[in-house]
């Protein structure tokens, strides 16, 4: 049977990533598998764009060569912000050819303890051992329904991440529900397809990324004040960018403002480009569903302030929430094994759970690193990170005891 030294779950820009830098550990058996840059491709709607600036819509590589600039000329195209979702799926398979050539597209079923370190069942029935495993399998499976929607039926309700095409729901009327980048890209996209929209909100208001103070930090006061406020990775307003862009420093602080700094950096916000294709869409804000009734093909929706609708269809743009027992490929030992604080598993230095040898990077890693985890740009740390820890040993081919 083929022992690995690690295997890494996952081929979206962490798990790529990881690959890449990890390749560079010499003598490291190492395999990544699952379809490359999938969820991006399958579970965004064509049309949409990235919101990161140029530098944090890069995926990490350790020459720091295969960037969006080299993509563009080796494909001999030109596109800016913000960045179409076709180009950055393209430049991700790029750098998936470019980086992890050797990607084993094939699906990891099941994932269990093994006296050598774990079990990798893959879904063509074959199995190997790997001494470590990298999880990097993203944000799909723990996509948010609010209990208020579950007794729906699928064609009534679906999550927004269900959907890449939204042409089906043209001359349809749709409620969105939802304040953040999804709810009302989501909300430009079906009113653009000929769909009747209207988006309801908790929120009070809407905050829109991109306004006059921003403007004047990133641009008008030059290069030096800009990179002084600001980290290349994007997340968080001035100052704070700098210091969410090192998780080693937001882990030191107390849980208290960690949580207090997350949700400041990462509350629902929407790209500012996204105002002016919003003017004929109504938005209802601070308002909430408090009751729906199917009607046949269509949904009967009650909301806060005792208003009514009638709607062909909800797309709920609520977010994920973190859990990583809904992982299925799992084995239900090693969840019930993974010391778990919310659903977030509790990650010591190199992203390691409490089970040894067991990593976990991306979005469930926010918990422990701070809100950079949940953004492409965290590739980088995640990905140096598990370096070091090889490089210290961490990751050496050592041969674990049954768990």
């Amino acid at each position: 049977m083929t022992i690995l030294d690690v295997a890494i779950i996952g081929a979206g820009p962490y798990g790529l990533a990881a690959g890449a830098h990890l390749r560079t550990v010499k003598g490291l058996e190492l395999r990544v598998f699952g379809e490359p840059m999938s969820f991006w491709d399958q579970n965004m709607p064509v049309g949409m764009f990235l919101r990161s600036n140029w530098t944090a819509t890069q995926i990490a590589d350790p020459n720091d060569e295969l960037t969006l600039e080299a993509y563009q000329a080796a494909h001999g195209i030109k596109f800016a912000l913000p960045v179409p979702i076709e180009h950055f799926v393209g430049y991700g398979l790029w750098y998936q050819r470019q980086a992890v050539p050797d990607l084993d597209r094939r699906k990891v079923a099941h994932l269990e303890a093994h006296p050598k370190g774990f079990r990798l069942f893959l879904d063509d029935g074959d199995s190997l051992l790997a001494r470590r495993v990298v999880i990097a399998a993203g944000i799909g499976s723990f996509a948010w329904r609010p209990p208020e929607f579950q007794s729906l039926p699928t064609n009534l309700t679906s999550h927004s991440s269900e959907h890449r095409d939204f042409q089906k729901f043209a001359g349809k009327r749709l409620l969105i529900v939802g304040g953040g980048q999804s709810a009302l890209e989501s909300g430009a996209l079906l009113h653009e397809g000929g769909a009747e929209v209207e988006i309801v909100a908790r929120s009070p208001r809407i905050h829109w990324l991109g306004g006059r103070a921003s403007r004047t930090l990133h641009h008008r006061l030059g290069k030096f004040t800009r990179n002084l406020l600001y980290a290349p990775t994007d997340v968080g307003p001035a100052v704070l960018s700098q210091l969410l862009a090192r998780p080693h420093l937001v882990r030191q602080l107390p849980r208290a403002l960690q949580d207090k700094l997350t949700k400041r950096a990462v509350r629902p916000a929407g790209a500012r480009w996204l105002v002016d294709r919003l003017k004929n869409t109504p938005i209802r804000l601070g308002g909430a569903v408090v009751g729906v009734t199917p009607l046949a093909e269509k949904v009967k929706v009650k909301l806060d302030d005792h208003s009514e609708r009638t709607v062909d269809h909800i797309l709920l743009a609520t977010g994920y929430r973190v859990d990583v027992s809904k992982y299925k490929f799992l084995a239900p030992s090693l969840v019930h094994s993974i010391d778990r604080f919310n659903g977030y598993p509790r990650l010591k230095p190199g992203l390691e759970t409490s089970v040894p040898g067991l990593h976990i990077i991306g979005a469930p890693a926010r918990w422990s690193f701070g809100p950079l985890m949940q953004f492409v740009s965290g590739a980088r740390y995640a990905s140096h990170a598990l370096v070091r820890a090889s490089q210290q040993n961490h990751l050496a081919p050592v041969e674990t005891g049954q768990r």
